[in-house]
Order: structure tokens, then sequence, then C-alpha cells
């Protein structure tokens, strides 16, 4: 087995269990009390990974600053995800949001010069094509 792998597939349930608590959590409050519960919820995290560091995380500027551009992506993405999944229906919101990477493989090809293989290309076009199936 892959050393990602094992990672990987606790990231995949992570993000789907917080797909749906984000669902359960807004039929009960608002979207935006959501996100700051939700920021909370990855404060405590931080907390945890912060002290399995022992509270020395590394501090390059350049590191430091698009970590930090990372947690402001974050954040506002959450915020409006939260937004969407309060005003449709979560199966829509999260298929939709989950081509994130497509946003990420674009500018991969331009900003940093990555290649795209004719069958990632096929793979982006079967992802735009789930999400017509999806949302209809």
């Amino acid at each position: 087995m892959t050393q990602w792998l094992p990672a990987a597939l606790l990231a995949l349930f992570s993000f789907g269990l917080w797909g749906l608590f984000s669902k359960l959590a807004i039929a009960h409050i608002d979207s935006k009390s959501a996100l700051i519960f939700q920021t909370a919820g990855v404060l405590i995290v931080g907390i945890i990974t912060l002290s399995m560091l022992n509270f020395k995380p590394e501090t390059d500027m350049k590191g430091l600053s698009f970590g930090l551009l990372t947690g402001i992506a974050y954040g506002v993405g959450c915020l409006f995800y939260l937004i969407a999944a309060d005003k449709g229906k979560i199966i829509t919101i999260v298929t939709l949001t989950a081509l994130y990477p497509l946003v990420t493989i674009v500018l991969s090809y331009f900003l940093l010069q990555e290649t795209i293989s004719l069958r990632q290309v096929l793979g982006i076009l079967l992802a735009l094509i789930a999400i017509f199936f999806m949302s209809s």
C-alpha cells in the first residue's frame, strides 16, 4: 500500500462527515454562526497539531504566508459553502464544490507550468458531466 493512501482515505471520510455535519448545523443555526463553530473545531485540531510539534512550528516566511492564505481561502470557501448549503440540496452543493481540484489543476497548469495529460483532461470532462447529471 502506498504511504499516502491511508491519510487520503481518512481525509475522504472526514470531508464526507464535514459535508453532512455542515447541513445538520445549518438546520439549527444560521450559516455564519455555523462557520464560527466550525472554525473553533479547526482551532482545536490546530492546537493538538501544535502540541505534536512541541509548540515550535516552522516559520519560513513564504511558507507562513502561503499557510495563512490557505486558511483565508478555506475560511471564505467554507462561508460560501455553508450559505449555499443553507439554500440548496446538500447532494448538489457537495458535488459541485467537490470539483474544487479543477481550480487547482487550471491554476497549477498556468502558474506552476504543470502538465495535464489527455487522460486527466478526460477525467475533468467526466467530472463536469457528473455535475450536470447530479444537479438535475
